[in-house]
């Protein structure tokens, strides 16, 4: 099926901050509690080794995405990595939380837009899961300022443009069902607007099944790379690979 770009809720300008809060943090916690980048691991080191840095710079980082638990990971091997959380909509207490889990965790808390990282934010810029909130010419621009600034950037979907990705995502509502007690930083309204006033399953459920939709193919990020300028001095890994029961698409772009 070709890529729909409908919209998010959590894209809206107008949609309210601390719900757009409550779904990162479910996605936050989602990722965290499956392990859901296990297989990107290698992925990272091999990112952070090539553009010989120890800090990753994380670009529409939500509520933090996996970051807990892969910093735990990959300091195994890497005991002085640091991590700089970003967003265009910083979710401030999210950013406060993951921080008091690891020291070596920083956020900016000012809104950083991905096409035009500011210079000082220097490293392996990664994404999770944000790509797809980008149409083409944006995607574009986020991998031409990556390359402007001789940046290595990542860039991670855990989903893909099919019937099963789809139709998992009718399980959604009911993960955030299931784990919205065990969320932290725990909020009352996160109570109130998943069982009283069930809005947050539902726009989950619509959010995750658009990002479906939108997410790029292996062969559309190969697109995507292909005419921006300078293209042709950075080694360019685009690839799936399998994640539990799912797939992970990844892009990772390093200077030659």
């Amino acid at each position: 099926m070709g890529r729909v770009h409908l919209f998010e809720f959590e894209d809206q300008k107008w949609f309210p901050d601390f719900l757009r809060n409550y779904i990162t943090d479910f996605l936050q916690f989602l990722s965290n509690k499956t392990k859901l980048y296990k297989p990107i691991v290698p992925i990272i080191k091999k990112g952070l080794a090539q553009s010989k840095t120890n800090h990753i710079v994380d670009l529409g980082s939500g509520g933090g995405g996996g970051l807990i638990w892969l910093n735990d990971e990959l300091k195994k091997d890497i005991p002085n990595l640091k991590i700089t959380l970003t967003d265009f909509y910083p979710n401030i207490p999210a950013f406060e939380f993951t921080k008091r889990k690891a020291d070596n965790f920083e956020y900016i808390e000012e809104p950083v837009d991905a096409r035009n990282v500011p210079l000082e934010l220097k490293g392996l810029r990664t994404q999770f899961l944000s790509l797809h909130h980008f149409r083409p010419d944006d995607a574009k621009r986020i991998l031409q300022n990556a390359i402007d600034a001789g940046s290595a950037i990542a860039v991670f979907e855990a989903q893909e443009r099919s019937i099963p990705s789809i139709l998992a995502m009718f399980i959604s509502p009911i993960s955030v069902l299931f784990t919205t007690p065990f969320i932290r930083p725990f909020k009352l309204g996160r109570i109130v607007f998943t069982y009283l006033i069930p809005l947050l399953p539902l726009f989950v459920l619509w959010d995750g099944l658009v990002s479906v939709l939108r997410t790029y193919s292996v062969k559309e990020m190969k697109g995507l790379v292909e005419p921006l300028e300078g293209t042709e001095t950075y080694i360019w890994e685009i690839e799936k690979i399998k994640s539990g029961g799912g797939v992970i698409l990844y892009l990772l772009g390093t200077k030659k």
